[in-house]
């Protein structure tokens, strides 16, 4: 800061009509009409507003997603390697990870590219400026809106399966690519155009004020209460199935035997298998209901914290006169550490600032702890044993490269290293040759020998013995040779006169 840019603004404020209008983020000056001159704070405004150097705090939120950074790297691998038994993965959890990795990107970009907040004296810079501005606005954005849209469609998906019991294909896979991918990218297009980025606090380029809330906050707002619903929907459909379930008034609605029982009616028996279904679904799906629940949450705090700062920080008569105080502390003081009491009125408090940024970077956390599961440790053990560690197996003779024996009955079972250590003979496990049986079979097999009959406990019938009304025009065994293309019988009674029947058989 120069004496000369102070022109008719008395220190430390500087004249607006000194510096250039064409570059740069012009509606990010805090300016005020003094006496007819336009007087302006220096940039950053943070450093003036929160003395207590607010900037290393929102770069120690960088450095926790640079943190996380390699557990989500290692989330991505486990779902490309892993078998999926063991992950359970599908392309909506992807989505959603890939999602929340554009939300730490964009506060990792600064820790690398450090940029310039600032164009001019009292101008900050904005996507059109600062290269990195537009790169960590546009990555964040994107982010954002994607990680509520496939919140949604994760919401969708799990309603469809637990209240409609409709299994989910690939309509809704390609439908749910489309919209998950394509409306983030239209809403940040669009956003880009309209409203833009720049440095309002921070490394990292967020929304600006003017226009944000019809081309961005209400879209998320719109999705993130669609989601909520349906979830709150779902989870009703749930209670209602338990408590049905718990007054039913046959506990065992189903025997042991596996038959249905009728003592029930058919309306109790439906509450008992749908609470089951739906049981076996939560099961599955608890963690994703407790990371859209908590995503969504923090989305909703994202929103009221920047409607909050972009209505303070409005030339509005309300925020002129409460910022009076602090503008008056500042011409007598010149130092904002001094007038840290009467700042407290203009813009938003520096803890939930902070509670922000924070909570931006390290939305990656909650996909963490209610993503990883124990059965992916597990998953990668398993395939390090089957890829790394030496599998002793034993294979036939047959497959080395040498003529085949002469005898074929006889089969080994070889240890493959000492076929590629040693030329000496192998160690074989011959099958015993086989052994004739049929000189031990009885000479004689009496077939008329007569069987007690067991009548099963089940059973609803019980066999009966031929009536003479079946025999009319019929065989000794109780069916009619006339009406079928069967030779007949022969057999004089006395050839038949050794067949019994036993208990009807």
């Amino acid at each position: 800061m120069t004496s000369s840019k102070n022109g008719l603004c008395p220190s430390p404020f500087l004249q607006e009509s000194l510096f250039s209008n064409a570059t740069g983020y012009i509606g990010g000056r805090f300016c005020q009409s003094v006496g007819g001159v336009s007087c302006c704070l220096p940039c950053p405004l943070q450093d003036w507003r929160y003395p207590d150097n607010v900037t290393s705090k929102t770069n120690a939120a960088g450095w926790l997603a640079v943190a996380l950074l390699p557990f989500q790297a290692w989330l991505l691998l486990t779902y490309l390697v892993v078998p999926v038994k063991y992950t359970n993965r599908q392309y909506i959890t992807v989505c959603f990870t890939l999602a929340i990795i554009c939300l730490q990107v964009a506060f990792i970009i600064p820790l690398g590219t450090k940029p310039q907040q600032c164009h001019d004296e009292i101008t900050p810079n904005d996507m059109y400026t600062d290269i990195s501005c537009a790169f960590s606005g546009a990555v964040l954005l994107f982010g954002g809106i994607a990680v509520v849209t496939w919140s949604l469609l994760r919401t969708i998906a799990l309603h469809l399966q637990v209240c409609w019991e409709v299994i989910i294909g690939p309509v809704f896979m390609w439908c749910s690519a489309t919209t998950g991918i394509g409306v983030p990218v239209l809403i940040t297009a669009l956003m880009l155009h309209y409203t833009g980025v720049s440095y309002r606090f921070g490394g990292v380029c967020h929304i600006n004020s003017p226009n944000s809330m019809g081309d961005y906050w209400i879209p998320i707002m719109v999705f993130s209460g669609l989601a909520l619903l349906i979830q709150f929907i779902t989870m009703g459909y749930c209670i209602h199935i338990y408590i049905r379930s718990l007054f039913d008034p046959d506990p065992t609605s189903t025997n042991n035997s596996g038959l249905p029982s009728y003592q029930g009616s058919v309306r109790t028996m439906t509450a008992r298998q749908a609470y089951k279904r739906i049981h076996r679904v939560i099961k599955l799906q608890w963690r994703s209901m407790a990371l859209v629940m908590t995503i969504l949450a923090n989305v909703i705090y994202f929103f009221v914290v920047f409607v909050q700062l972009n209505n303070s920080l409005a030339l509005t008569e309300a925020n002129r006169v409460n910022a009076e105080p602090w503008l008056f502390c500042l011409l007598e003081k010149k130092n904002p550490k001094e007038c840290t009491s009467e700042a407290q009125l203009v813009g938003i408090a520096e803890a939930k600032l902070v509670a922000m940024v924070v909570l931006l970077a390290v939305a990656n956390l909650w996909n963490i702890v209610f993503t990883v599961r124990w059965s992916m440790v597990e998953g990668w053990i398993s395939l390090y044993r089957s890829r790394f560690i030496e599998r002793v197996e034993f294979v036939s003779v047959d497959a080395r490269s040498r003529p085949r024996p002469t005898v074929t009955h006889d089969y080994e079972m070889l240890d493959p290293r000492q076929h590629a250590k040693s030329p000496e003979p192998f160690v074989e496990v011959r099958t015993p040759s086989p052994v004739v049986y049929g000189s031990n079979l009885p000479k004689e097999v009496d077939y008329g020998m007569d069987a007690s009959y067991t009548r099963p406990t089940m059973s609803f019938s019980s066999p009966r013995p031929p009536s003479s009304s079946q025999n009319n025009g019929a065989n000794s065994y109780g069916w009619d040779v006339t009406s079928s293309f069967a030779r007949s019988n022969s057999r004089s009674n006395s050839q038949m006169s050794h067949h019994t029947y036993v208990n009807g058989r």
